[in-house]
């Protein structure tokens, strides 16, 4: 290409190559620089020797398809406050280092590119789809303030499905309304999503699974309306949910099963409208306030070791009765353990009952009479003052009784004296005897009082050692 063929704009950028100074439009009205004049100055452009050639264009409107396609180019491009006609097409293109910052295009092809260093797209408005599936940047990846008002449909809007980057992806403040995909990617540092405001009613809004994250996934304050999928997630970092707004109502809000995560903070913001799926995953400290819980939690096989902040057992227990896969123990005694680890051994006793209690409900009826026999009784075993209490009741009725009514002896000549007090004991406790039961006999309705005594004596007794077992198994 002659430089005589060129416009006056073209051979200001043409001169400005090979020193890389940067050409600023904007105060000459629209500028048009076509794409075709670009690609030949980043492929085969003009070079001095001791400088280093680059790109840097601001505010010009670039017509024509940039097309860049496999192309190795190793000078800096900065295409900044540019209008794009046509959506440009890096696709397989091997870079140095790419700016596009504060530029509005169709769309872009990006898919498996690979930067050397940093790819900036900060403030870009898209109208179509964006696609940086199977890149790899060396650098960070830069999408703050990004709007992409492409229409919702069948593919994502935003492709970053096994892309590489070996810093941040910093989406802070990203705007889009439809699917962002994610699944496979890989990414060094943090995925920045804080102030978000994502939208795909019905939809998948994030598909991130199997991503691979180095620190943390921050999404303060994300809105974020539809489906977020992070099943299979590894983040040893944080995912920091804090002042979050998550909504599909009638499908699942937020998935993070299989994942392992060190910490997963969901506070402060109003209550998740739609699933929480937890299954299976593997959290150091879950940090989540019972208000934001959505109405379904699924919580089947979550293990976690600090469960924060501390609340009552009363505003923990209803979260694992969201769970609409039924009865499992392994929730309750995730949710013991948390208690004991901090020492609130009495919480962790108020979690028990409420398991067997739980439990109850899945057996036969027998089996729930029996049930409801040790939860009166003892409590299962947690609450052994209230057998104490039952047996005081029962030893006072039988004793004031008794003294009113003496039971014939068995035997006149060899019965010891009858003692009320005694006599009670020796009916209710089945292994003590205190020669009062063997050497009278009661007739007629306190004959009945005597075998209520027995039966009573044998289930409290009964119900005590299933409780001791019980508590001694645990230690």
């Amino acid at each position: 290409m002659e430089i005589n063929d060129l416009t006056p704009a073209e051979q200001r950028v043409w001169r400005a190559f090979a020193t890389g100074t940067e050409v600023d439009l904007r105060g000459d009205g629209e500028q048009s620089v076509r794409a075709a004049v670009v690609r030949a100055l980043l492929l085969n452009g003009p070079r001095e020797a001791g400088e280093i050639a680059a790109v840097k264009l601001r505010g010009a409107r670039i017509t024509g398809e940039l097309d860049l396609r496999y192309a190795t180019v190793d000078s800096v491009v900065h295409l900044t406050h540019c209008r794009f006609e046509e959506l440009p097409d890096l696709t397989g293109a091997h870079l140095r280092y790419l700016s596009l910052r504060d530029s509005g295009m169709p769309g872009l092809s990006m898919t498996r590119t690979h930067i050397d260093g940093s790819l900036r797209l900060t403030r870009c408005r898209f109208d179509g789809p964006v696609r940086l599936d199977g890149s790899q940047i060396s650098g960070a990846l830069f999408l703050e303030g990004v709007e992409i008002t492409a229409e919702p449909g069948p593919r994502p809007v935003l492709q970053l499905n096994q892309i590489s980057v070996d810093d941040d992806l910093c989406a802070r403040g990203l705007r889009a309304r439809g699917a962002i995909r994610l699944d496979g990617a890989t990414i060094a540092g943090s995925l920045d999503l804080e102030d978000a405001d994502l939208a795909h009613p019905g939809g998948f809004v994030v598909e991130a699974e199997a991503v691979e994250i180095g620190a943390n996934l921050l999404a303060r304050r994300l809105r974020a309306e539809g489906r977020i999928d992070l099943r299979g997630a590894r983040i040893p970092g944080r995912v920091d949910l804090l002042d979050a707004r998550l909504s599909n109502p009638g499908g699942t809000a937020l998935r993070a099963s299989s994942c392992v995560i060190g910490e997963f903070w969901l506070r402060r913001g109003p209550r998740v409208e739609g699933m929480l799926n937890l299954r299976r995953a593997e959290i150091n400290q879950l940090d989540v306030e019972p208000e934001m819980l959505p109405a379904q939690v699924r919580m089947l096989d979550l293990t976690y070791t600090f469960l924060t902040p501390h609340e009552p057992p009363e505003r923990r227990l209803p979260m694992l009765e969201r769970d609409g896969e039924g009865y499992d123990p392994h929730a309750y005694e995730q949710l013991t353990a948390a208690y004991r680890r901090i020492g609130d051994d009495q919480a962790a006793r108020l979690v028990q009952l409420a398991k067997q209690r739980r439990r109850r409900s899945t057996l036969p009826w027998y089996g729930q009479v029996w049930g409801h026999l040790q939860d009166a009784a003892v409590g299962y075993g947690f609450r052994p003052l209230r057998a104490a209490g039952w047996l005081l009741s029962l030893l006072a009725v039988g004793s004031l009784v008794f003294a009113g009514h003496h039971p014939p002896p068995l035997k006149a000549a060899e019965s010891p004296e009858f003692d009320p007090v005694f006599f009670t004991l020796d009916l209710l406790l089945p292994v003590i005897s205190f020669g009062q039961e063997s050497a009278f006999a009661p007739t007629g309705g306190y004959r009945t009082l005597a075998y209520v005594l027995v039966v009573t004596g044998w289930i409290l007794a009964t119900t005590v050692v299933a409780g001791v077992t019980r508590t001694v198994s645990r230690q």
